[in-house]
């Protein structure tokens, strides 16, 4: 449900937008307020996904109620309503932070069309909050082998840059700590981290969901929506598993790196991007290029930087310090004090086939944490450490 605050003095031309608006969807939920104090008050107890807001009121005008909406709750879409001497200052609301302006009498599809990209808008910034805040601690690369320190030392000199970087290696590696590094150490970082596991997505719908759509663009599209590349304007796009995207989605993923826009599938409208592309894959890009399964100038665009993330069994000497990591990290999650591992333990851990990598690792250390004694032991291992 949609809240929309409509602030506006005249109450003949609240009845009208207030019909207008309840009719077009069932899902907006109209409040009024009939002067700025009011509507100030209003916006301060309740949460609303749009301000509509006259501009000439008495008590309070629509400029100093836009201001103070920017000071108490900045995320809020404000559109201002215009008589036609306003309009002059109504462009100028849009340099204080205003989304956009109608005019009186309001135009029907100006309206309803300006409200759906307001209400847009507004989820886009609350999924840019949302996004940021899973960025942090669970993304840490543990490790001192000499490959994880290459891999460190690249992302230093590559981060602050806006080169795109194309992440190689085994499911299970890492990958995805490698690209969360990449955003956090980059001037990016204040803006979203968005992530696309193309292979999670049916090819059907892959260039919606990068892209967005327009409304009855297909049968189930009952709304406008943004895709992840509007999601993570001014941030990072990662695009996981790379390798198993359609090509016709390739082709519109080449353009917006060609040209840094995207159209919104049933929309011949462009929409200006500013997105970092990271990629990855598990899947050897070049053979895929010979197999005709992608397509050969996208991925000279996607590997301007090559990170190749090595397998477990390639940096035995990082997995001590990997189980102390888990064994903390799941100790505390399960609501109980870290377990110490013997140097049996640790040993007996390191000379297993990690064919799943450090997911598979995770796995056994807190299959052996549940499992165990107050201290892991060899026995442990070779009783509840079996990967099988």
């Amino acid at each position: 449900m949609a809240r929309i605050l409509l602030i506006e003095d005249e109450a003949a031309i609240r009845r009208v937008l207030v019909k207008i608006l309840t009719e077009e969807s069932e899902h907006y939920e109209v409040e009024e307020a009939a002067d700025g104090l009011e509507g100030i008050e209003k916006i301060k107890d309740h949460d609303f996904d749009l301000v509509l807001c006259d501009i000439k009121m008495p008590k309070m005008d629509g400029v100093e109620v836009l201001e103070a909406i920017m000071k108490i709750k900045s995320e809020i879409p404000v559109v201002m309503i215009s008589g036609h001497g306003d309009l002059e200052t109504a462009v100028n609301t849009m340099k204080l932070g205003a989304f956009d302006y109608i005019s009186k009498p309001p135009d029907l599809n100006r309206l309803l069309n300006t409200v759906r990209n307001a209400l847009d808008r507004k989820e886009l910034v609350v999924e840019n909050t949302r996004l940021k805040k899973k960025v942090g601690k669970n993304f840490q690369m543990i490790g001192e082998s000499e490959e994880i320190q290459r891999i460190k030392d690249v992302i230093e000199k590559v981060a602050p840059t806006d080169a795109r970087v194309l992440i190689t290696g085994q499911n299970g590696t890492g990958k995805e700590l490698v690209a969360h590094w990449l955003h956090q150490k980059s001037d990016r970082s204040k803006g979203p981290m968005v992530e696309v596991n193309c292979a999670a997505i049916p090819s059907e719908l892959i260039e919606s969901e990068l892209f967005g759509h327009v409304k009855g663009a297909f049968t189930s599209a009952n709304k406008d929506r943004a895709g992840k590349f509007e999601v993570a304007n001014g941030g990072t796009i990662f695009l996981d598993e790379i390798g198993d995207m359609s090509l016709s989605a390739q082709a519109k993923v080449l353009r917006a790196l060609q040209e840094n826009k995207i159209s919104r599938v049933g929309s011949g409208k462009d929409i200006m991007v500013d997105v970092r592309v990271v990629a990855a894959t598990n899947k050897d890009l070049k053979k895929e290029i010979e197999e005709k399964k992608f397509r050969e100038d996208l991925y000279h665009r996607l590997a301007v930087i090559l990170i190749e993330v090595p397998s477990l069994n390639e940096r035995r000497e990082d997995i001590p310090l990997l189980i102390d990591y888990f064994s903390e990290k799941i100790s505390a999650e399960h609501g109980s004090s870290k377990k110490e591992f013997t140097e049996e333990a640790l040993k007996t851990l390191k000379s297993y086939d990690w064919r799943g990598n450090i997911r598979e690792l995770r796995n056994v250390v807190e299959r052996l944490i549940i499992l165990g004694g107050d201290k892991i032991t060899e026995e442990d291992v070779n009783l509840f450490g079996s990967k099988f």
